[in-house]
């Protein structure tokens, strides 16, 4: 069997998510050149972004927890009703996986001695306790995946090596300041699904991150967090209950390319306030109560796709899309959805849509009071 099948297994747990988010490739396929060079020029010391192929041999190591399939450096034991760690897992193991079982306490010595561990997979079991030196000894671990538990905090002493942390759907409901120091190498954290409140990011919750990835969607937020990390490229704060984005909401994020607002409740955009966001390339505003196009859009000369479908939109005006002025706009629209708004579309003039790539990119129609 090819050596490539770690790097085969490693992606398939890397997309079986509960969710689904186009443009999460950016992290998923780090396995290829994105997350290394993301490392490389962060400075980063560890191990880089796949593990090294020309030291993936066989062990032919008897070590191997019953019930579970070990091949190479990969450990498999999801599936099997586990109620604690196994014991026996070889000390050169670069995945453990232990999804779906009844595991619901790490304990401080459940990982000893796996100091070459790069990916940890415990989604879907019991975990409520993880020892404070639980993840002591996991020096080199990059991925550590603990979604679907029973948690309800961020659990402490993360590894310092660490790169992803998903730990969305638990019961996590304060984010303390301090809970990710030193995570230098950090750069994806979702965290959906948690009963979090704007309330519950104490401030500095996020200091000393530089992420390029942070997910907070079916949460209980009312307005934008306003301490998340200058470094983003991708924010979701999808299903939540935002009612208004105000003037300086986004004033510190100006790195956004992709910027997930949909599943809200949004009345309001104030004037402005998207002009923080200079190299915005996707903004998702669909499902809220909007009822006209956000201003700003024009100015956005990196813009190519709007969600606005599922709002009460009763107007589109001629220059709501694309600037008066020819050349102004360095990346033409590929995708504006309308649709589901009470619009009557017949009265949009076609020029409207001057710098959209093909009329195909433009959805309309389909209103049901």
């Amino acid at each position: 069997m090819s050596p490539l099948w770690l790097l085969t297994l490693l992606l398939a747990l890397s997309q079986a998510l509960p969710f689904e988010q186009k443009g999460f490739w950016d992290f998923t396929l780090d396995d290829g050149l994105l997350m290394m060079n993301d490392e490389e020029a962060s400075g980063s010391d560890t191990t880089s972004g796949v593990p090294d192929l020309d030291s993936v041999t066989p062990t032919f190591s008897a070590m191997c927890p019953f019930g579970c399939h070990c091949h190479l450096r990969v450990v498999q034991c999801s599936d099997l009703g586990l109620k604690t760690v196994p014991k026996e897992i070889s000390p050169d193991t670069t995945l453990l996986d232990l999804q779906n079982n009844d595991i619901s306490e790490l304990r401080k010595d459940d990982f000893k001695g796996l100091q070459h561990l790069y990916a940890l997979v415990l989604v879907n079991n019991k975990i409520s306790k993880i020892h404070e030196k639980a993840f002591s000894p996991l020096r080199k671990l990059q991925k550590l995946y603990i979604s679907k538990n029973h948690l309800v905090e961020i659990p402490p002493n993360l590894p310092s090596s660490l790169v992803e942390l998903r730990i969305h759907d638990n019961r996590i409901r304060k984010v303390p300041k301090g809970v990710f120091s030193g995570l230098r190498n950090m750069n994806c954290i979702e965290m959906g699904g948690n009963p979090l409140e704007n309330s519950g990011f104490e401030p500095g919750a996020f200091d000393g991150l530089k992420l390029n990835y942070l997910r907070i969607s079916e949460a209980k937020l009312t307005g934008i967090p306003k301490d998340l990390p200058e470094t983003l490229n991708e924010l979701h704060l999808d299903h939540n209950k935002i009612q208004a984005i105000e003037l300086e909401d986004l004033l510190r994020y100006s790195k956004l390319y992709r910027l997930g607002l949909g599943h809200n409740q949004i009345r309001m955009i104030e004037n402005g306030s998207l002009s923080f966001l200079p190299t915005l390339r996707e903004l998702h505003l669909d499902n809220n109560k909007l009822s006209r196009v956000p201003a700003g859009l024009p100015d956005l000369k990196l813009l190519q796709v709007v969600y606005l479908h599922s709002n009460n939109i009763t107007k589109v005006g001629i220059n709501d899309f694309c600037p008066m002025g020819f050349g102004v706009k360095r990346a033409y629209y590929n995708g504006i959805s309308l649709f589901n708004n009470p619009v009557p579309y017949w009265e949009v003039q076609p020029a409207t849509f001057r710098c959209v790539t093909d009329r195909l990119a433009i959805q309309f129609g389909n209103y049901k009071k």
